[in-house]
């Protein structure tokens, strides 16, 4: 009875969606304009599933993707998020068999092997290697030593790389080759952590094991440290995405890429996308600002005829007759927003854009009716905004929230102390003369007249590994979850009831009157 004493009242206020986006259907909402109201529950936070079905052959165990930005999403960062159970898109912003590769690392990314480990020459002096540990800041002093083949010739322990023998070189003081442990890959088999615990505890005070092919060229290295640190991972609620060979799933972004005569590049598209499905990518996006317009449309169709159950992303858009649009060219996932993000500025610029709560809500009409899903892109600043859009959304992607993960590719700075990592907009000049200038679409070559920035650069400051990060907010997810009493995706968009906020219902949300020792992250 308590439960549900005060319905009828609770109804009048706070609404479901349709209630609620067409009693505010002349103003434009975001994430800090609602707030949603708790229900009954006897939900726990930690019982509750965040897995999302984004296409029949892309499911994710989290509903977060790393967004195809250029100091955000490279291999490092998408083979991070699908360990987590998301999905990093890598950006385009780079040649196109840098993407290839990029997107290899991910697909063939065996968890705990370190594919590239830093290697060392025995030609190589004691001196030089002490130089590189305290220029790169490694936190390691043992390194396998190689040929110019790559073939494995020994391992330079820590115990000697020590500045007594600065002057030796590293094939007077390496442990030969003969007295070094190694497996082959093909003997990790389907589980490469458990057969690289077994090889740890069978052999004591062993903690580094390099991984060679039938010719003995060196592929990688596991550690016990990472073995024992998988393990402890396995137990975690959420599993990596994986696809059905067992591979981490990866997404890839592509550009309607035009040839000299301005015409859509076909061919081009083809290719590279085909490339990219050989390399095993389970998804594409088609990205642009502007996602409601021919050349996008076009592209996406040329990819739905050539590769019929290819899922695809594509975007932006912020209106219902947009998601159609692409949803009848073939896209089975529609991204949602222009102008939210930190450092875009498109809405400053070109006076446009939407709010993006009021643009997920006319967006998930038309995605419910077209049968597609939609993604929240952008203006998530805190867990509590990704709440707010699942309400509405299948997934979100994050760009800022990432951006200073140790993951990320942007460069580091230290200002007074602190590190900061660079972050740019896709529209930002340095963006777009780096490639991404059709993305908004200008051609990166045409510099006879001034092209009109939708971005800045600016840093974001360094927040850790992106495991840490992701932590705080599904853990965040969960907690929102929990307290409308929703056990998965789908009862929180059926449960959802929403009321305005006041400015100073804003400010009451915050931390306030108080001097704040330790932020909340």
């Amino acid at each position: 009875m308590a439960a549900t004493r005060n319905f009828n009242l609770d109804d009048t206020f706070y609404q479901n969606a349709e209630s609620f986006f067409m009693a505010n259907q002349k103003v434009g909402l975001t994430y800090d304009d609602i707030t949603l109201a708790t229900l009954y529950s006897e939900i726990l936070p930690r019982d509750t599933q965040l897995d999302t079905q984004l296409a029949d052959t892309l499911q994710l165990n989290i509903p977060v993707v790393s967004a195809d930005m250029d100091t955000v999403t490279e291999s490092r960062m998408a083979i991070a998020m699908a360990l987590n159970g998301g999905l990093g898109l890598i950006h385009y912003n780079m040649p196109e068999k840098q993407q290839l590769s990029e997107v290899s690392r991910v697909k063939y990314h065996v968890q705990g092997l370190i594919q590239d480990p830093i290697k060392v020459s025995p030609d190589d002096l004691i001196g030089d290697v002490l130089e590189r540990i305290e220029e790169r800041k490694f936190g390691f002093s043992t390194f396998p030593v190689v040929s110019k083949e790559n073939k494995l010739l020994g391992l330079l322990s820590g115990h000697v790389v020590k500045p007594r023998y600065a002057s030796k070189k590293v094939a007077e003081a390496l442990t030969p080759r003969d007295q070094v442990h190694s497996i082959r890959k093909k003997e990790l088999g389907k589980d490469p952590i458990a057969r690289a615990d077994k090889f740890f505890t069978e052999h004591l005070g062993i903690h580094k094991l390099l991984v060679v092919d039938d010719n003995d060229h060196l592929l990688g290295l596991i550690t016990m440290s990472d073995v024992e640190r998988i393990t402890q991972e396995r137990k975690a609620q959420f599993k990596p995405a994986r696809d059905a060979q067992f591979r981490l799933v990866c997404g890839a972004a592509v550009s309607a890429t035009r040839n000299a005569f301005g015409e859509l590049d076909r061919e081009r598209i083809l290719d590279h996308v085909g490339a990219l499905l050989e390399r095993g990518v389970d998804c594409v996006a088609v990205s642009t600002a502007h996602g409601h317009s021919k050349g996008v449309g076009d592209t996406v169709k040329v990819l739905r005829d050539a590769f019929p159950k290819l899922p695809i992303i594509a975007g932006n858009v912020t209106s219902g007759s947009g998601v159609e649009y692409l949803a009848d060219c073939g896209a089975n996932i529609i991204k949602i927003g222009q102008g939210p993000g930190s450092i875009c500025t498109t809405r400053i610029v070109a006076g446009v854009g939407i709010p993006q709560m009021t643009a997920l809500y006319i967006c998930s009409r038309m995605a419910a009716k077209k049968k597609v899903s939609i993604l929240a892109d952008g203006g998530i600043t805190k867990s509590g905004d990704i709440v707010k859009a699942l309400t509405l959304a299948q997934g979100v992607i994050c760009g800022g929230m990432l951006a200073g993960s140790a993951e990320s590719p942007g460069d580091m700075v230290e200002i007074a102390g602190k590190m900061y990592k660079q972050y740019r907009g896709m529209g930002s000049l340095a963006a777009m003369k780096a490639g991404s200038a059709a993305r908004y679409g200008h051609e990166k070559s045409d510099t006879t007249r001034k092209v009109a920035a939708e971005g800045i650069e600016a840093l974001k400051e360094s927040c850790g590994p992106v495991d840490r990060v992701l932590a705080t907010l599904i853990g965040g997810i969960q907690s929102g979850m929990g307290y409308l009493g929703a056990k998965n995706l789908s009862e929180l968009r059926e449960k959802a009831r929403y009321i305005r906020v006041s400015p100073a219902g804003q400010r009451e949300a915050a931390p306030h009157d108080v001097v704040e020792l330790k932020t909340g992250h």
